[in-house]
């Protein structure tokens, strides 16, 4: 399960230094021949994995990137500065194309990985380079060459930090729109999501996750059943699961608990070691519940089900308890970056 998350950039290396013209002019040291240097190489542009980004929000406010250019050559047979190079950081799985031509440029997997997109140009000549035995005062000089110029369409395409698990109509949907900007269809019937669907969770800057929603999954779904089986194959490197409960189902028969029971069979069945996942329960539409009740229902649904992982209770229609439970998630996975980190 992938989410594409697009921009467009435009990248422009650095022009080479032009060559120089010039004599050498010492006293005393007549004819001196020519002294003129090379202008120096324009810096090129690379972009490099960084693996502490996930979002490619950022290049949509700052789109132009530019190398310096080279400086002219000078007398003495002084080369010019190189112009310095531009490095741009975009997250793992960033995959590079040419705008234009819809070109495959690169894919960009790992750490500190680089790729050159744009080469600066090369430096001009001098007028010393053009001296030979029948030429001693060559007057001749070049320019440097521009440096390359062009459009990148950045793909970034990754895999969820967390997945969303629960039966049809449980919030799923109405969660990740509370969460993100991403906009999964919503509506009061089963199987609304009828594919994967993935967010970005801004938290602030620089600090963002994942979520993926799933279609709800019922009971026979490790059978084949419904729809949830054919994707919860994509929940296998999440780290953490979002549990949703409707803690206010309607009918006379609805349980919860039930509900909650047949979700966590069916991932069992499916994968025990995705059923041994990291799992927090998220008791969702506590709104609908009077506030007399709210307090007992939800700690009924916990006890009954002898859930001793983190609990939350959201309205997500309404966003309460969302940044909340947002935040949590996000303090949670740089730990869990953390702990990868040191026994690397």
């Amino acid at each position: 399960m992938k989410f594409v998350d697009e921009a467009t950039i435009r990248i422009e290396a650095g022009d080479g230094g032009n060559g120089c013209l010039s004599f050498r002019r010492e006293k005393f040291i007549p004819r001196g021949g020519p002294d003129g240097g090379d202008g120096g190489d324009g810096g090129s542009i690379y972009l490099r994995g960084a693996a502490g980004l996930n979002t490619l929000v950022d290049f949509r406010h700052h789109r132009l990137y530019r190398a310096t250019r080279g400086s002219n050559g000078a007398g003495r047979n002084r080369t010019g500065k190189s112009g310095e190079n531009r490095v741009i950081d975009v997250p793992l799985g960033t995959l590079v194309r040419d705008a234009a031509t819809d070109e495959l440029i690169g894919d960009l997997t790992r750490d500190d990985e680089t790729l050159v997109v744009a080469q600066g140009g090369k430096g001009g000549l001098g007028n010393t380079r053009f001296k030979s035995s029948i030429n001693r005062a060559p007057r001749r000089t070049t320019p440097g060459t521009p440096g390359e110029q062009r459009e990148l369409r950045l793909e970034l395409q990754v895999l969820a930090d967390v997945g969303l698990l629960g039966l049809p109509n449980a919030g799923k949907s109405t969660f990740l729109r509370a969460l993100s900007e991403a906009r999964p269809k919503v509506a009061d019937y089963p199987f609304t999501t009828l594919y994967p669907h993935l967010g970005v969770v801004r938290v602030e800057a620089h600090r963002s996750f994942v979520v993926a929603d799933i279609p709800g999954l019922i009971e026979g779904a490790a059978q084949g059943l419904g729809l949830g089986v054919r994707f919860l194959k994509h929940l296998a490197r999440t780290r953490i699961l979002l549990h949703l409960i409707d803690a206010a189902p309607l009918g006379p028969d609805a349980d919860p608990v039930a509900d909650a029971r047949t979700v966590i069979a069916e991932l069992a069945r499916f994968s025990p070691e995705l059923a041994g996942r990291e799992r927090w329960l998220v008791l969702n539409k506590i709104d609908l519940l009077p506030e007399a009740e709210r307090e007992a229902r939800c700690r009924r649904i916990v006890e009954e089900l002898a859930w001793d992982g983190p609990v939350y209770r959201i309205a997500a229609i309404r966003g309460e308890g969302c940044r909340q439970l947002a935040g949590a998630l996000m303090d949670r996975i740089e730990a869990l970056d953390e702990r990868v980190a040191a026994k690397a």
